[in-house]
């Protein structure tokens, strides 16, 4: 057999087991009754739901406007998030202020949720910046490139959040890509044995660059965590209230005394996996016509319509909130003061360290040759970026 057919085979095995999951919004926006989760939501008000509706239109229009701008040179790279607003925004909105989140890098919603300015977001894909903000300003630990590391510092964080008696947890957010990997095994099993409050958050957008969920999993990511003995959801991804429902279920589980707990979001990546990709290339067109009937955003829309909303003054609030943040971003990145190569040799360690402050001396010796400084103000005027450059 082929590794094209089998691939496909896994593909259409990734298709056939989408609805097992907790949901209360169908597609069409029909409230589905789910006596397990209703409880998690009865207080929302209309105002909260149209909260969450505006909140997803803002964080689409975060990702349109981020994409843009790499296109036109300002920032180098971007993940997009099209498509996962409801699993992003539903999460968000369920935290509390004292839980710790530990993002990767496609949790730009979350962050920006969270307090984190877009624009302070869109300089660490810039390069200006690998951080901006503090950690503990917002309790958003800085995004993780490196695929899955981030679960061994929330599990971490949240053993230490057990032995000091907090009433807190840690959530770690991944993708389907990242369950392969050996650290998310890892911090299961550590949040399992010290019964830490982790919340595990997958969000399974069906592919791990190019590779099928399918291929990676014989069975339900979620299925994975039970194997360790952590409780754990399927939840329909594209829908916020299921989403918010679930979360806040296990947050309270883990605050007090529960242990972990592992939620499966399945969702769907819409666009590329970063600005560098073509998903064309490993992607059927059906499927994504497929998932478009399940956009999170219409799906909500239809639901309030349905509920009597005023949807008019709604959508125009909405898209109100969406222009005022993108006008924002796109005048304050281009007013970005770009890092010198001094920059480079800070915040590496707690405090100054010998070794460091030798390759920043050795550095600037090198720089000195082309007439340039660590601090950009060479006599040559290309500044210490464009030497540190031409070095690289």
């Amino acid at each position: 057999m082929s590794l094209q057919t089998d691939r496909s085979a896994h593909m259409e095995l990734s298709a056939a087991g989408d609805d097992h999951f907790e949901q209360m919004l169908k597609p069409c926006g029909e409230r589905v009754p789910n006596p397990l989760n209703d409880r998690w939501i009865n207080d929302l008000t209309d105002a909260d739901l149209a909260s969450l509706y505006q909140d997803m239109v803002v964080i689409r229009r975060l990702d349109t406007e981020a994409t843009a701008l790499q296109r036109q040179g300002e920032l180098a790279l971007w993940p997009p998030l099209l498509g996962q607003e409801a699993s992003q925004v539903g999460a968000a909105r369920a935290l509390q202020k004292k839980d710790f989140i530990f993002p990767s890098y496609r949790e730009s919603g979350v962050l920006v949720l969270r307090g984190v300015s877009p624009t302070e977001l869109m300089r660490v894909w810039r390069g200006s910046s690998t951080t901006t903000w503090n950690p503990y300003d917002h309790n958003v630990a800085s995004p993780q490139i490196i695929i899955g590391a981030q679960t061994h510092h929330a599990v971490g964080y949240a053993m230490g959040l057990g032995m000091d008696g907090e009433e807190a947890a840690a959530v770690s957010f991944f993708g389907d890509g990242a369950t392969s990997q050996g650290d998310v095994n890892e911090a299961m099993v550590f949040a399992a044995t010290y019964h830490a409050p982790a919340v595990f958050f997958c969000q399974n957008n069906h592919w791990a660059i190019s590779e099928p969920v399918g291929l990676q999993s014989q069975t339900h990511i979620a299925d994975r965590a039970r194997g360790f003995g952590i409780p754990a959801v399927r939840v329909d991804g594209n829908d916020v209230l299921a989403v918010l429902a679930v979360t806040r279920r296990a947050l309270e589980q883990a605050r007090h005394g529960g242990g972990p707990f592992f939620i499966e979001a399945v969702t769907y990546r819409m666009g590329p996996h970063t600005t560098a990709d073509d998903p064309t290339r490993y992607r059927d067109q059906g499927e994504l016509e497929h998932w478009k009937g399940r956009d999170p955003l219409d799906r909500m829309a239809k639901y309030l319509a349905q509920s009597g909303a005023d949807m008019k003054q709604i959508e125009k609030d909405a898209q109100a909130a969406a222009d005022e943040m993108a006008a924002v971003v796109r005048a304050e990145i281009k007013q970005t003061v770009e890092p010198t190569a001094r920059d480079l040799f800070t915040h590496v360690y707690s405090e100054e360290h010998p070794r460091i402050n030798e390759q920043r001396d050795h550095y600037e010796a090198y720089l000195q040759q082309f007439g340039d400084s660590l601090d950009g103000n060479g006599a040559n005027g290309t500044g210490a970026g464009g030497s540190a450059g031409a070095a690289r």
